[in-house]
């Protein structure tokens, strides 16, 4: 049985990757800020006959990564995803192009970006290594946005979200060449605009549609892949 860890499994495009996989028999560890207030994730780890286990998990607390780590110490896990992430209480899906715009940059807000969409993410492929290079598939898929693409801002604007996107795909384009030696493939993700909180209701997809188009992207990666930036439907975005 495959294995897969998903961080921000609470809500939204998170629920919905632990819905999936674990429809395709996948043992999926979950994690969460508050599993007490994860209701629909805890009603799918109690129909899953075990398969999904649910664990506190904020990932801006690296000793909390560290400490599930040392529980799953010596299991082979098949594939991270690193979903967890925040666009801010200044979002582009409520408020347009006002957000985060230049001349108003929330300086803590734009820290807290950092700290969940790229410091998260590495810390994870640091504590997680040991058990990913064990597993037999070997994949860091890490979603980011295509915000986060230099090459496809036309828009300017959302200076800490779009900044720490960025900074999410220059970590997986390292992780991809520093991983190599032990096979693992890194990749980057962008989900697509998807309605969800953070994506808001206006969104074009729903986000069983994102995350089939992620679980197919993830599932044919090749290593000659690894360390480059693709969207939900396949398609390569630049950096």
């Amino acid at each position: 049985m495959p294995t897969l860890l998903v961080t921000g499994a609470g809500r939204g495009l998170g629920l919905e990757i632990v819905r999936q996989y674990d429809a395709e028999g996948w043992r999926v560890i979950a994690g969460c800020r508050h599993p007490a207030a994860a209701t629909e994730l805890a009603k799918l780890a109690q129909a899953s006959g075990g398969r999904i286990t649910v664990h506190a998990l904020d990932v801006s607390d690296h000793a909390q990564i560290e400490r599930l780590s040392g529980e799953l110490a010596g299991l082979p896990i098949d594939v991270l995803v690193n979903n967890a992430g925040i666009a801010g209480h200044q979002r582009a899906a409520t408020q347009g192009s006002t957000a985060q715009r230049f001349g108003q940059s929330d300086y803590d807000e734009w820290l807290n970006a950092f700290r969940v969409n790229a410091l998260a993410p590495m810390k994870m492929a640091e504590a997680f290594v040991k058990q990913l290079a064990g597993s037999e598939l070997k994949r860091i898929a890490t979603l980011t946005s295509v915000m986060g693409s230099i090459g496809r801002n036309t828009l300017g604007g959302m200076y800490a979200y779009r900044s720490s996107k960025a900074a999410a795909n220059a970590i997986v384009r390292s992780l991809a060449l520093d991983l190599a030696r032990h096979g693992i493939v890194a990749v980057a993700l962008h989900p697509g605009w998807v309605r969800t909180d953070m994506g808001g209701p206006r969104a074009e997809l729903e986000a069983a549609v994102s995350v089939a188009g992620l679980r197919k992207v993830i599932a044919g990666l090749t290593r000659e892949q690894s360390g480059r930036f693709f969207a939900y439907d396949g398609s390569e975005l630049p950096w």
